[in-house]
């Protein structure tokens, strides 16, 4: 039997599987995984951005968990030579109305202790002389790395301390006792486990399921669509490049993204998945599809966002609509210029009344944790993540249980 189980090779999972080891050194820790290796999905299809903790609520979790995670993850990296670069971020604005919400997204960077800088159309000019805006925020701590290398490197610091990684192992079906859980793994087989964690992204609702838990949110999955500069373009910006955000939306715009290999990305967008683990161009799930529309959720939600949603799914089919989201900012970009670069699956959390889950969410068994949502910036915060988890996890008392066996999904 093992006394620690964790369901998730992303990076959120190795983080606490690694730091469950390194605190119960005698302790059996087993990372359960269903792909053939580690970080396949959400880690490992992303802007490799490690993101200083600008946009996200004072005082929330969200906004703490960013801004510790910025200086842990590059001690990380230090330590186990994994190339990373501070190069820094400008979030520019493109015309007055922009430049408005500009100045609010500043004072919350301030309020959350960030260190910013507010640059004028000159001096945005003679830091990026081939960007164009009005104004922009100066983010000098803003990064990039390769999440799927850090998560590569968590697993091997795992496996040296005496964890387990079992991939190609998917979880059909979980049961858990006043003793132990049991989870079962296909083929009659089965792993035993003292306590489980469950870091399940694009699959946290069906997990959570299969232990009874009463969650009223559903996993939307939202397709981030990329394209790359050619290599001759690489040097077109010496910081990463975000537009302003649209208010109400968890997401950031179309960016220009340096890459760690050197290349630059151009998005993502944020379009409508019909196939949660979908990352072709056209990708779709009889099942994941079914369970998306009888979900209230997901009608609320595109009700609410209905004219961002046909804007986005515009743009993803008519190219020069997407450039035209970059050329706001970044005018030298051409049409030629957007080669095919692979898609990203973003796993939204959205509650029963449509309301999109913007921050943390546990759900708790007896024995079990369930992340059910971790939202942008994960990859950022994957190592003070695990810290809280696992400090839940080793001071768990069983908690009250409703009537059917199972509590409620809460956000801290």
């Amino acid at each position: 039997m093992y006394d620690f189980a964790v369901i998730g090779g992303g990076i959120v999972g190795l983080s606490v599987a690694w730091q469950l080891q390194q605190k119960q050194p005698s302790g059996r820790v087993v990372v359960i995984e269903k792909e053939p290796a580690v970080a396949r999905h959400q880690t490992g299809h992303n802007s490799g951005v490690i993101h200083a903790g600008i946009y996200y609520e004072p005082g929330s979790l969200k906004a703490e968990l960013c801004r510790k995670g910025v200086a842990e993850t590059l001690r990380f990296c230090s330590d186990n030579d994994i190339p990373h670069e501070q190069c820094g971020k400008l979030i520019v604005a493109t015309n007055a109305d922009e430049h408005e919400r500009m100045l609010a997204l500043y004072k919350r960077a301030l309020q959350n202790g960030i260190e910013v800088e507010l640059l004028d159309e000159a001096q945005l000019r003679a830091a990026e002389p081939n960007v164009a805006g009005v104004g922009a925020i100066l983010s000098p701590t803003t990064g990039i790395v390769d999440y799927v290398a850090v998560s590569r490197a968590m697993a091997r610091r795992l496996e040296e301390l005496g964890g387990d990684i079992r991939t190609n192992t998917e979880v059909t079906a979980i049961e858990e006792s006043a003793e132990a859980v049991t989870i079962h793994i296909g083929a009659g087989q089965r792993l035993e486990a003292r306590r489980l964690v469950v870091c399940g992204g694009l699959m946290a609702d069906r997990l959570a399921a299969m232990m009874q838990l009463d969650v009223d949110f559903r996993i939307v999955p939202y397709r981030g669509e990329y394209y790359r500069l050619p290599d001759e373009k690489n040097s077109i910006v010496r910081h990463l490049i975000y537009p302003v955000p649209e208010p109400g939306l968890p997401f950031l715009g179309v960016h220009l993204t340096r890459m760690i290999d050197g290349s630059v990305t151009v998005g993502p967008n944020a379009v409508q998945g019909w196939k949660r683990e979908g990352y072709g161009r056209l990708n779709f799930s009889v099942r994941d599809t079914s369970e998306m529309l009888a979900f209230p959720g997901f009608w609320r939600v595109t009700a609410e966002n209905l004219g961002v949603g046909i804007t986005e799914f515009r743009n993803s089919v008519w190219k020069r609509g997407y450039l035209r989201q970059v050329q706001k900012y970044c005018p030298s970009v051409r049409l030629e210029d957007l080669r095919p670069h692979p898609a990203g699956i973003r796993a939204q959390a959205v509650r029963r009344d449509g309301t999109l889950v913007d921050d943390f969410l546990f759900a708790e068994t007896p024995r079990s944790l369930h992340v059910c949502n971790a939202p942008s910036p994960a990859a950022t915060s994957a190592i003070p993540i695990g810290e809280v988890i696992c400090s839940k996890v080793l001071n768990k008392s069983a908690p009250p249980r409703d009537p059917d066996g199972a509590t409620s999904a809460q956000a801290i």
